[in-house]
C-alpha cells in the first residue's frame, strides 16, 4: 500500500523556513559592520568581507545544486544544507576574530546556497500545475521580504542586544528546519540519481567555482576599489571572463555536465531569465537607494527609514496571493507587464523627488513599488518554469535562482557606481554657479552673513560660515540630483523588459492545465 503524499501546507512550511533565513543571512549583517568591527577590531575595509565571503560562496553553490541533489538526493541534500548552515550560524556568533567570522561565514554560504532552487523545484512539483502561480507567490514572500526585512531585523537585533544574535537565532530555526524537512520532504520517483560510475564534471565544477567566485568579488569590492583602476579588481575580472567563457564552451561539450545550459533551448525559460536578471537588478538598486536618500539626504532616521519601507512589506504580502491565484485564470504575461509598468512609474515618480518631500509623499512612492515588484516576480517564475519538465526543474530551478542573485548584485553595483558618478557630474555642473559673479549666490551669501553675523560676533567668520553652509547645501543637491537620474535609469529599464517580455509563450492555464505535472 502506497503512503499518502504529504499534504503541500507542510511541505511549503519544511522548505519555506530554512530558505527564508538564509535570504534574510545575505542583508542581515549589513548593519551590524559597525558594531562587529569594533568588537573584532577590524579595519572598515576588512570588515566587509563578512558580507562579501558569504556572497561568494552562495553563487558558487546555487548552480550547483541540482548536481548535488542528484549526487545526494534530493532530501539528503537539503538536510545536509540546513545541517551546515546551521552550525556554521553557531560557529558565527561564536567567533572571536574576523579571520574565523569569515571563514565560517563562507561555510554558512555553502550551506545555504542550495536552499533557495531546491525550494523553488519543490514548490513547483508539491502543487498541482494549476497552483503553480500560488507556490511561486509563496515562494516570493522570501525571496522579495526577505532582503528588505533582513536589514530591520539586523538592526534591531544589533541595537537591543548583540550582533552575535543575528547569527545565534538561527539555530533553533534551523533545527526545526531538519526535523520539517525529514517528516515531509521525500524524493519523487521519477527525480533522476547519478549512477555509479558516471564520470563527475570537476573541470566544469572548477571553472565555474573560480569565474563566480572572481565575479562576485568584483561587484562587491569594484566601486570601493575604483574598478578597473585597482589592479586586484582588474585581474579577478579578467580571470572571471576567461573562467565563465571556458565554462560555457565545456558545459554545452560535455557529455554529464554539472550544469545542464540545454534548458535555454526553451524560449520561455531563455527569455524569462534575461527579465528576471535585469528586472532583480533594477529592483535590488532600488531597495539600497530608497534607505539611502532618506537617511542620508533627509536625515531620517534608520526608525523612520523603516516606517516608510514597512507597509511596502505588507502589501506585497497581502497582494502576493492574490497575483499567484490570478495566473491560473489571466494570462500571466498581461499580469507581468502590469507590473513591469508599475514598477517603472513608481521609479519615475521616485525620479522627482526633492530635498523638500514628506514623509507621506516617500511612503506612497515605496507603496506602488510594492505592487508592482508583487506583480513582477510570481508571474515571471510561472512562466519562466511553464514548459519546463519536471525531471529538470532542480536544474532550472538553479540557474533561475543564480541568475536572479547575479541581477540583484549587477544592480547594487551599478547604482553605487551610477550614483557617485552622477554626483560629481551634478557637482562640476552646480560649483558653476558659486562665484561672486553670479547674482543668486551673491544675493544668498550676503543674506545669511548678514543672518549669521550677530551670531558669531564678526563679519568675517559670518561670511566664511555662509560660503561653507552654502557648499554644502550644493553637495546636497548634487547629490540629490544623482539619486533621481539612478531612479530614472531604472525605470527606464523596466519598461524596456516590459517590451522584452513578449517574446515568453503563452503559458497554459485553467482547463488547459494538466492533471499532473509534465
Amino acid at each position: 500500500m502506497t503512503a499518502p503524499a504529504p499534504n503541500k501546507w507542510l511541505i511549503t512550511l519544511a522548505v519555506m523556513i530554512p530558505t527564508l533565513i538564509e535570504i534574510l543571512d545575505t542583508s542581515i549583517a549589513n548593519v551590524a559592520l559597525g558594531h562587529i568591527q569594533g568588537s573584532l577590531s577590524a579595519g572598515q575595509d576588512e570588515v566587509t568581507w563578512v558580507l562579501t565571503s558569504y556572497l561568494v560562496s552562495n553563487a558558487i553553490i546555487i548552480p550547483i545544486s541540482g548536481f548535488l541533489s542528484k549526487l545526494l538526493g534530493r532530501r539528503n541534500y537539503l538536510i545536509i544544507s540546513v545541517v551546515v548552515f546551521t552550525i556554521a550560524s553557531m560557529l558565527c556568533g561564536l567567533a572571536s576574530s574576523l579571520g574565523m567570522l569569515v571563514f565560517f561565514r563562507i561555510i554558512q554560504g555553502l550551506g545555504g546556497g542550495g536552499l533557495q532552487p531546491m525550494s523553488q523545484a519543490i514548490l513547483l512539483e508539491a502543487y498541482p500545475p494549476r497552483e503553480r502561480g500560488l507556490a511561486m507567490a509563496i515562494f516570493a514572500m522570501g525571496a522579495v521580504l526577505g532582503p528588505i526585512l533582513g536589514p530591520l531585523l539586523g538592526g534591531y537585533i544589533t541595537d537591543n542586544y548583540s550582533w552575535r544574535w543575528i547569527f545565534n537565532i538561527n539555530v533553533p530555526v534551523g533545527i526545526l528546519a531538519v526535523a520539517l524537512i525529514w517528516l515531509y520532504i521525500k524524493d519523487p520517483d521519477y527525480l533522476v540519481r547519478r549512477k555509479a560510475g558516471e564520470s563527475v564534471d570537476y573541470i566544469g565544477l572548477a571553472l565555474l567555482t573560480l569565474g563566480l567566485g572572481c565575479l562576485q568579488i568584483v561587484l562587491d569590492k569594484g566601486q570601493q576599489d575604483d574598478w578597473f583602476s585597482s589592479d586586484f579588481i582588474l585581474t579577478l575580472s579578467i580571470v572571471a571572463g576567461i573562467a565563465l567563457t571556458a565554462f560555457l564552451v565545456w558545459e554545452l561539450t560535455c557529455k554529464h555536465p554539472v550544469v545542464d545550459l540545454t534548458v535555454f533551448k526553451d524560449r520561455s525559460f531563455a527569455t524569462g531569465n534575461v527579465v528576471m536578471f535585469f528586472g532583480y537588478f533594477a529592483f535590488f538598486g532600488a531597495i539600497v537607494l530608497l534607505p539611502l536618500y532618506l537617511q542620508n539626504l533627509m536625515g531620517y532616521s534608520a526608525f523612520l527609514s523603516g516606517v516608510v519601507l514597512g507597509p511596502g512589506g505588507l502589501i506585497m504580502l497581502a497582494v502576493l496571493p492574490v497575483v499567484g491565484k490570478l495566473t491560473n485564470k489571466i494570462d500571466a504575461r498581461f499580469i507581468l507587464c502590469a507590473g513591469l509598468c508599475i514598477s517603472a512609474y513608481s521609479l519615475f515618480n521616485m525620479a522627482g523627488f526633492s530635498l523638500d518631500i514628506d514623509i507621506g509623499t516617500a511612503i506612497a512612492a515605496r507603496n506602488i513599488q510594492a505592487v508592482g515588484i508583487a506583480l513582477f516576480f510570481v508571474p515571471l517564475s510561472y512562466l519562466t518554469m511553464a514548459y519546463i519538465p519536471r525531471e529538470g526543474m532542480n536544474n532550472a530551478s538553479a540557474v533561475f535562482n543564480l541568475l536572479r542573485n547575479l541581477g540583484g548584485s549587477f544592480g547594487v553595483a551599478f547604482v553605487t557606481t551610477l550614483l557617485a558618478r552622477r554626483a560629481q557630474f551634478h557637482q562640476a555642473r552646480l560649483i558653476e554657479n558659486l562665484t561672486p559673479f553670479d547674482l543668486s549666490y551673491q544675493s544668498a551669501q550676503e543674506r545669511l552673513t548678514a543672518y549669521l553675523a550677530p551670531k558669531l560676533l564678526g563679519i568675517h567668520d559670518a561670511a566664511q560660515t555662509a560660503g561653507a553652509a552654502l557648499y554644502k547645501l550644493m553637495l546636497k543637491q548634487a547629490n540629490a540630483m544623482a539619486f533621481c537620474d539612478v531612479f530614472y535609469a531604472q525605470g527606464v529599464m523596466f519598461l524596456g523588459l516590459a517590451v522584452l517580455m513578449w517574446i515568453i509563450k503563452k503559458p497554459p492555464m485553467g482547463s488547459k492545465m494538466p492533471d499532473g505535472t509534465h
